[in-house]
């Protein structure tokens, strides 16, 4: 036991880890600043630093989305999965509120009028309504592709994207897809890797520089 580190109360703990993930990366970090302050988050999410590796984190991004924090944006997410990974805790102080695309009305009937996926319907469904938003995207490269589609034909884009879909069909094809957009600020992991967790805690980062004065 006596190899055990000190435990205390979930803030320290977080604080302390924070301190030791500093330590491993050294002092050639690949980002800094706020950009660091998401990456870092994303690492002590998954424990590896190998994901610093395909980060797009651009300052502008950050700034952006903090700003529509602090305007009290929406937040859209492809899955309930993301959604619960942001503790209204964090969001409610901003006077921001939170949902998941897939709960909008009509999403199952208009997948199986179109036979579609229900991430594609749901998108559809969204349109404009994403206008100013930071949407939040862990699971569904469709998402991604539909939103591009909706970008490209003249629709609203949110006020930031955060494109960390995961697999192994259009997962990576979708996040340059994203990329390709610069007019649209976005933050990204490329390549196969993303999940829920990453997405989620992306906006948790982008809450906690919002709630700073």
């Amino acid at each position: 036991m006596n190899r055990l580190q000190p435990e205390s109360d979930p803030v320290s703990i977080e604080r302390r880890s924070f301190a030791i993930i500093d330590a491993e990366t050294g002092d050639t970090k690949p980002f800094s600043g706020l950009c660091w302050e998401v990456a870092r988050r994303l690492v002590h999410t998954t424990a590896d630093f190998s994901i610093l590796e395909t980060l797009v984190v651009p300052e502008k991004a950050i700034v952006t989305g903090v700003t529509a924090l602090r305007a009290s944006c929406h937040v859209f997410t492809d899955t309930q999965m993301v959604l619960a990974g942001i503790p209204r805790r964090r969001l409610e102080p901003l006077g921001v509120t939170a949902s998941c695309l897939l709960s909008l009305p009509g999403v199952s009937e208009r997948a199986k009028q179109h036979g579609t996926t229900l991430s594609q319907a749901a998108m559809e469904l969204a349109g404009d309504q994403i206008e100013n938003a930071i949407l939040a995207v862990g699971n569904a490269p469709t998402t991604l592709i539909t939103l591009i589609k909706h970008i490209r034909a003249g629709g609203k884009p949110p006020a930031l994207i955060i494109g960390m879909p995961v697999g192994f069909v259009n997962a990576a094809e979708s996040k340059e897809l994203l990329l390709e957009e610069k007019n649209v600020p976005s933050i990204v992991i490329r390549g196969k890797r993303g999940g829920s967790p990453l997405a989620a805690a992306t906006v948790n980062a982008l809450a906690e520089i919002a709630l700073r004065n």
